[in-house]
C-alpha cells in the first residue's frame, strides 16, 4: 500500500486563544506522520507581555508570513480558526506560492476594507473600547461561550484565555487579490452548537463561494479542536486528498 503523503500543517488560533488550543489536534497529526506548527499570535497566551492596542491585524498576518518564510515552509496546509480565518486569508494574499490550500475552521471573515468593529453595533463598539482602555486588550469571553460543554474542557480553556489586542479589531482587512487568492479553500462549519459570532460572515461567504469552496459541517462546537480533536483531525487528514487533482 502506498504510504500517505506527509503534509505540513500550520494551525492558526482565533481571538483570545493561543497555540496551546491546537495541542490535541497537533499531537494526532504528528502521530500520523505529519509536520505541524501552531504559533501564537502577538500579544496573546505566552506572548501576552507584548499586549498593546498598537497590535493590528496586519501584525498578526505578518507574524505568520514571517514564520513561513523564516522556516522555509512550502506546500503548507494553512488552517485558521475563528479570527484566524482573517489571518490565513491575509497570508495567502501575500505568500500564495508557499501554500497548498486554506482550511477555514468556523472562521470569521470580513469584506475587503472592513474592520471587525465595522460589523458591530455602536453601543457594543463603545463597550469594547472602554474595556480595552487600560490594557489595550479586550477581555475574553467565558470559555463556555465557545461551544464547550465538558467541565474539564471549560476549565482548561478558561485558564488559558487572554485579552485580544483591540487594534486587531480596529484595523481593516485589506487584500490585494480576491479572497483565497486562487487557492483551494475548505470551510468547516461547526454546527453543534453553532457559534453566533461567525453566523453572519458564514452566510455571506457561503453566498459568495458556495460553488468555489468545499463546505463541510462538523457536529461540534466552535472550539472543535478542544472538544472534538479526533473528528477534526480526520477532516484535516482527508481534505488535502480531496483538493489534490
Amino acid at each position: 500500500m502506498t504510504p500517505r503523503q506527509s503534509n505540513t500543517y500550520v494551525l492558526v488560533h482565533g481571538a483570545w486563544h493561543g497555540g496551546w488550543c491546537w495541542t490535541r489536534v497537533a499531537e494526532r497529526l504528528r502521530q500520523a506522520g505529519h509536520t505541524v506548527h501552531a504559533p501564537t499570535l502577538p500579544g496573546l497566551a505566552e506572548r501576552q507581555r507584548e499586549l498593546s492596542a498598537a497590535i493590528t491585524l496586519d501584525d498578526f498576518i505578518q507574524s505568520i508570513a514571517d514564520a513561513l518564510q523564516q522556516q522555509d515552509l512550502q506546500d503548507v496546509i494553512l488552517v485558521g480558526h475563528s479570527f484566524g480565518g482573517l489571518v490565513i486569508s491575509g497570508v495567502a494574499d501575500r505568500l500564495r506560492t508557499r501554500i497548498r490550500q486554506l482550511v477555514l475552521l468556523d472562521a470569521f471573515l470580513l469584506r475587503n476594507g472592513q474592520s471587525t468593529l465595522d460589523t458591530l453595533p455602536p453601543a457594543l463598539v463603545a463597550k469594547l473600547e472602554h474595556k480595552a482602555a487600560d490594557t489595550g486588550g479586550i477581555p475574553p469571553l467565558p470559555a463556555d461561550g465557545f461551544g464547550l460543554s465538558d467541565p474539564t474542557d471549560i476549565a482548561f480553556v478558561q485558564a488559558q484565555l487572554t485579552p485580544q489586542p483591540i487594534g486587531t479589531y480596529r484595523s481593516t482587512f485589506t487584500l490585494r487579490h480576491p479572497l483565497g487568492n486562487g487557492l483551494p479553500v475548505s470551510y468547516i462549519r461547526c454546527t453543534s452548537p453553532a457559534f453566533a459570532g461567525v453566523a453572519d460572515c458564514q452566510q455571506w461567504a457561503h453566498a459568495q463561494y458556495a460553488q468555489k469552496w468545499q463546505w463541510i459541517d462538523l457536529a461540534a462546537g466552535h472550539d472543535a479542536m478542544i472538544s472534538a480533536p479526533d473528528a477534526l483531525t480526520q477532516l484535516l487528514l482527508t481534505i488535502p486528498d480531496q483538493a489534490r487533482p
